[in-house]
């Protein structure tokens, strides 16, 4: 059985207020919406976690949703523990996303996968981390996409082309 100090894992973090929410409309919740950032959009890689995102503008696609603003998903593997360590890895994003959420902030689907330090890390640092990731999102986005990573890059290794491209 493991002591712990009551109130100790809350430090620094201010009680929630009605004005600062994370709804249902902020949130990635469908497979396909995943797929979608995971595979046409960019990468930005932190010391803790690694954040996918899309700037829906630039999808031509008609079924991305109309929705304005930034929806956030998380992706916690098993590779990271069990259960109880991925839901409390999902939670520290959520309340770190929640405070630091820019309003109304770009027209992006963002997804954060969190790496195993995450779970170590003190809040403030998280915190930081993801406005970081944030100010790099809005930043990106606002100048078309130039300069970053893209998420699924073809053609990698060997500059030749392929057998059978031709």
């Amino acid at each position: 059985m493991t002591a712990s100090v009551p109130g100790a894992s809350n430090q620094g973090v201010e009680p929630r207020t009605a004005k600062a929410t994370f709804p249902r409309s902020s949130r990635l919740l469908r497979h396909a919406d995943f797929e979608r950032v995971y595979k046409q959009g960019r990468r930005h890689f932190s010391a803790s976690m690694t954040v996918f995102y899309l700037d829906r503008q630039a999808v031509g696609d008609t079924r991305v949703p109309a929705i304005s603003g930034l929806r956030v998903g998380f992706t916690v593997g098993r590779a990271l523990g069990g259960a109880v360590q991925r839901n409390r890895l999902k939670r520290r994003l959520r309340e770190a996303v929640r405070l630091t959420r820019p309003f109304p902030g770009a027209n992006s689907d963002v997804v954060i996968n969190p790496k195993k330090v995450l779970a170590t890390i003190r809040f403030d640092a998280l915190l930081n981390e993801v406005s970081q990731a944030f100010v790099v999102i809005e930043r990106k986005s606002a100048k078309g996409q130039a300069g970053s990573v893209p998420a699924a890059r073809k053609g990698r290794g060997s500059s030749r082309p392929e057998a059978g491209s031709q």
